[in-house]
């Protein structure tokens, strides 16, 4: 018996590696990256002014538009951007990289992939606070495309009142021709977004300027005596408005999901180069065009705009929304295929749109239930003044759960003692619970809506987690140990024919279910078999010489283990292909895949509540063929099926 580790073989060496690039070429992609960054990282977080300081100053909780509050307001934005954005995830988050990808999925297997292994408690903990984070980025998914466009288009009714009547409207037909175009890709679309972006952030930036000169006190916001006066003077009401504030910051979670896109320093360059003063300049200008036309706060943003370039600016922030929500759906598409590989989600049908860029995927299901939601908010609350109620509180769970997460990695996996992981986490933490604290003072204005979706998705993805361990525990307990089969199989030959047979298993150990009923109903065996395992790595991507290990058997017998990271997306034939490369026998017109097919009844003696075990068999039952989602020929597949009780 030998066992083989995936390595280089001579029919798979690879070319030789390309020239370094060049100075010059190097400046040219960090140019790109730069560019591409602004186009989709901060297309949540750079249209935020559309909404942030009328929500503060409009509305069930809205302070009084005097110098005192204005001047807390802009002192609180300012405040929160450089602790929140700049330090907190900047500066301290975008280093938790996972193997150079972010993103709570990503803090996730870089905390269960470190080397002193957590205790099962905490171990769990990590689970489900990941989970639930990942769920509450859906609920943000819905609320953002609605607002943004909604926010943008409601600037026809600041040039003329005639158009009131058609704001929803064009907010409905933008939305759906914003989901209709997924399916055809993002790539050629992505390549405008980071120019676009550019225009819209020195846009909003000048528009800012302008309104700064005129009423330069503004500046005096800098000093963060005005947060503080802003509270000791409206109290209760202040930590109220602290949830229009916190409308600054959404989109903070982006800046981390996108890490591998674009890489850390791209990201910071952005953010510290434009993004960042641009925002500033633009919030500032807002309060300040206020502290002289306090009637304006109806819609400050567009008030700061020339009235010849009204219109012109209505469509660039349509756009800049439309680029904001693309950012959004694309991340739920991302977010449920690493889902689906970490074992927290049912298979789905996915996309690939691109046979060129990895990572560009597009989920029907995904795409039509996003849409019917936003269109069904959109619909129920007409106004984005009554969605920003709806708006805060998923963003602001997340920011609190990252910042644990953020704490235990860097307890258990770079080893820092806790004096020194604690202060900062506490200063994140300070900000991020009272942002959320204040989040539920709108919990019955809408609140409530993310919180729903985050539950609904979280139920589903823990469900199905804890159904496949049940069904793991139904399937391989009690398994006959692979070296007994191989010896009866020895004792008792059966008759072998041409080809390959692949069996699919879920555990390492014993003898594949699939494999016992078909020699049980066959009585006959291919001249090779193969026991595959596809298992989930800690990391988001898996190199080729890393992805198998193959084990050799008495009998023709071959046991292929091979390892997928939680971005990328299992094909069974590619496996094999690379497994030809070590000595593997393998022809693919005489090669026929066994799976199995469960039927999962209910009445089991499972620790499982009844309604989740119905919800997972219900799951099951409609969850995408596997022979699909692993890539594997239709028309060389067997399924066997069973009856399993849970």
């Amino acid at each position: 018996m030998s066992d083989v580790q995936g390595g280089t073989a001579d029919a798979c060496v690879a070319p030789h590696p390309p020239d370094p690039p060049s100075h010059r070429q190097a400046d040219e992609k960090s140019a790109a990256l730069a560019l591409g960054a602004l186009g989709i990282v901060y297309g949540d977080i750079g249209t935020s002014p559309l909404y942030t300081v009328r929500e503060c100053f409009n509305g069930p909780h809205a302070v009084a538009v005097n110098e005192a509050n204005l001047l807390g307001v802009a002192s609180l934005i300012f405040w929160s951007l450089i602790i929140v954005v700049s330090t907190k995830y900047v500066g301290f988050i975008l280093r938790a990289d996972n193997r150079g990808e972010g993103g709570i999925f990503a803090l996730l297997g870089l905390i269960l992939g470190a080397g002193s292994p957590l205790k099962p408690g905490l171990r769990s903990a990590v689970m489900v606070a990941a989970i639930f984070g990942a769920s509450l980025l859906y609920g943000e998914g819905i609320i953002t495309p609605s607002i943004s466009v909604l926010s943008a288009i409601e600037g026809l009714e600041v040039a003329t009142e005639a158009a009131k009547p058609f704001i929803v409207p064009l907010t409905c037909m933008v939305l759906v021709g914003l989901f209709v175009v997924q399916r055809r890709g993002t790539g050629g679309v992505g390549r405008i977004f980071g120019p676009v972006m550019v225009v819209w952030f020195l846009t909003i930036a000048a528009a800012g300027s302008g309104a700064i000169l005129q009423s330069p006190r503004i500046l005096l916001a800098l000093n963060p005596l005005h947060a503080w006066e802003f509270f000791s003077v409206n109290r209760l009401h202040g930590f109220v408005a602290l949830g229009s504030v916190v409308l600054c910051i959404t989109g903070s979670e982006a800046l981390y999901a996108d890490l591998g896109h674009f890489g850390a320093k791209a990201i910071r360059r952005t953010w510290l180069g434009l993004a960042c003063p641009a925002l500033l300049l633009n919030y500032f200008g807002q309060c300040a065009l206020l502290l002289d036309h306090p009637d304006a706060g109806f819609h400050p943003f567009y008030a700061l705009i020339p009235t010849p370039v009204l219109y012109p600016m209505v469509a660039l922030s349509t756009i800049a929304a439309v680029i904001a929500s693309q950012a959004l759906i694309s991340g739920a598409f991302s977010l449920t295929q690493q889902a689906v590989q970490l074992g927290i989600c049912p298979r789905i049908h996915i996309v690939h749109t691109s046979a060129k860029v990895k990572g560009q995927i597009y989920i029907p299901s995904i795409n039509y239930a996003l849409m019917i939601a936003c269109l069904v908010l959109v619909l129920s609350f007409k106004e984005s003044s009554r969605l920003a109620g709806a708006y805060g509180m998923a963003v602001t769970a997340t920011m609190n759960l990252t910042s644990v997460l953020f704490f235990i990695a860097a307890l258990h996996v770079w080893r820092w003692p806790f004096w020194k992981a604690a202060p900062p986490v506490a200063l994140f933490l300070c900000f991020d619970l009272s942002y959320f604290g204040a989040n539920l003072f709108k919990f019955f204005d809408g609140g409530w809506i993310a919180l729903a979706a985050a539950v609904l998705v979280a139920t589903v993805f823990t469900t199905w987690r804890k159904g496949r361990e049940e069904l793991r525990k139904q399937l391989y307990s009690g398994l006959l140990p692979l070296n007994e089969f191989l010896a009866d199989l020895e004792r008792h030959p059966l008759g072998r024919v041409r080809g390959t047979a692949v069996f699919m298993t879920l555990s390492t150990d014993g003898t594949p279910p699939t494999l016992l009923h078909h020699v049980k109903h066959n009585h006959m065996l291919h001249e090779h078999v193969v026991l595959l395992t596809l298992q989930a790595a800690d990391t988001p991507t898996v190199a080729d010489g890393d992805r198998l290990r193959i084990e050799h058997l008495p009998s023709g017998f071959y046991r292929l283990v091979a390892w997928y990271g939680y971005m990328e997306t299992p094909n069974v034939p590619k496996v094999l292909k690379l497994a030809a490369c070590f000595g593997l026998p393998l022809e693919p017109t005489k090669t026929t895949f066994y799976l199995g097919r469960e039927t999962l009844l209910t009445t089991g003696t499972s620790p499982m509540r009844q309604w989740r075990k119905t919800l997972f068999a219900f799951m099951s039952r409609n969850a995408a063929n596997p022979a699909g989602y692993f890539g594997i020929p239709p028309n060389r597949v067997v399924e066997l099926g069973a009856q399993i009780r849970l």
